[in-house]
Formats: C-alpha cells, structure tokens, sequence
C-alpha cells in the first residue's frame, strides 16, 4: 500500500512539472534591444568605459583615496569615498570630473586623473562575430578598426565558412542596415580592396558553406 502512494505522489508531481513546463513553452521571450553604438565614424572615436574595465584613480596629494577599481556588471564603481559612482558610457576625462564633483564634498579642490588597464567597453561598442569564425566573440573596438582586425582578432574562419557570404549588420539612424562582405577573398585571396572600415556596435554573421 505504501508503494502505492509513493508512486500516485511521483506520477502527481510529474503530471504537475508537466503542466507548469508546459504553459512556460507557450511563452516568449521579448526579443533583445540592440542600442546603437555612439559613435557614428572613426573620426569621432572616444574610448567610453565599460562593465569589467579595470581602472586606476589618481587623486592628487591624495593617495590614501586612489587605487585600481573595476567597473561593476550595472556600470558603476565604488572608491574608497564614494558609492556607486555611474562610469560606463563614460569618457575616462568624463568619470575624472564626475568624481572630483563627488569627492569635493570631502576634499579641498581634488584633482582625479582616470586611466584605463583592461579594455573593454560598453556592449553597444563591440563588434560581434557570429557563425563561423575560428573564435567567434565579442571585440573591443580601436580607433580605425578595419574588418582585417576584426578577423584577426577572431582567429579568421573556419573550414566550414562561406566568407563570400557574410554580412555586417550595423544601425544607422534607428534603422538596421546590412552589407555584403567578402571576407575569404580579403583573407584566403589577399584582395586588400576587401577590407572596409567598422565601426562600434557592428555585428559580422558569417554563414556556412553549402556543399
């Protein structure tokens, strides 16, 4: 008899488990927000700190306040003053003067410098490579980047890859835009004519072959 109830009580929580996955399939998802990168061109290129950048604070004539801090996943940095001080999106100069507005409350004029040891930046600075790259991931971008970087970066493709094929996505005035990409004749063919300029925020998708 005891056997008999363990099982109703396992065949019960099965059918329930059933139930509840059940309704959570018929859910979705909000699709992901692709925020625009800031900058527009390479000409206007301004290294903006993001989550997992390590950076060093200097307060001048006070060395007891300065140190290296990492920004937080939600962007933000604590000092030895101050909490939760907003740095990602932030120019390095930018973050000097928003904490030498914070530590003024406590300090006499304080003049911060801010430099940067692990390069990361925002999400929407990256470029990404997706599909059939050696390496496929996240890239922080660097002043007039070309898509050679970007390939060497990522380990070039893949056996599988159909270069010829890939594509790079950018947003341009709220609108996403596509352009073809010949990238097996810029690597594999050395066709230097190829290579084109990316910008932050560009996602390359490189398909695979059909054989």
């Amino acid at each position: 008899m005891f056997e008999g109830i363990l099982n109703a009580k396992i065949w019960l929580t099965a059918a329930a488990l059933l139930v509840i996955f059940g309704c959570s399939n018929n859910q979705e998802l909000p699709s992901a927000t692709i925020y625009p990168a800031k900058t527009e061109s390479p000409d206007s290129y301004n290294y903006l700190i993001g989550p997992g950048d390590q950076l060093n604070i200097f307060v001048w004539r006070n060395p007891e306040v300065s140190g290296s801090f990492v920004v937080r996943p939600d962007g933000m940095i604590t000092t030895s003053l101050v909490e939760d001080i907003p740095a990602s999106g932030k120019t390095p100069t930018q973050l000097a003067r928003a904490i030498e507005e914070r530590l003024s409350i406590y300090l006499r004029e304080p003049i911060v410098t801010v430099t940067v040891n692990n390069f990361v930046g925002p999400y929407n600075e990256q470029i990404r490579v997706i599909g059939e790259a050696a390496q496929p991931r996240a890239v922080s971008y660097g002043k007039n980047m070309t898509l050679l970087d970007v390939m060497i970066a990522v380990g070039g493709l893949t056996e599988f890859a159909d270069g010829n094929q890939a594509v790079l996505v950018r947003i341009e005035d709220g609108q996403q835009n596509q352009y073809k990409l010949a990238i097996e004749d810029l690597i594999k063919a050395g066709d230097i004519s190829a290579n084109v300029d990316v910008l932050p925020g560009d996602i390359i998708v490189i398909p695979e072959a059909w054989f």
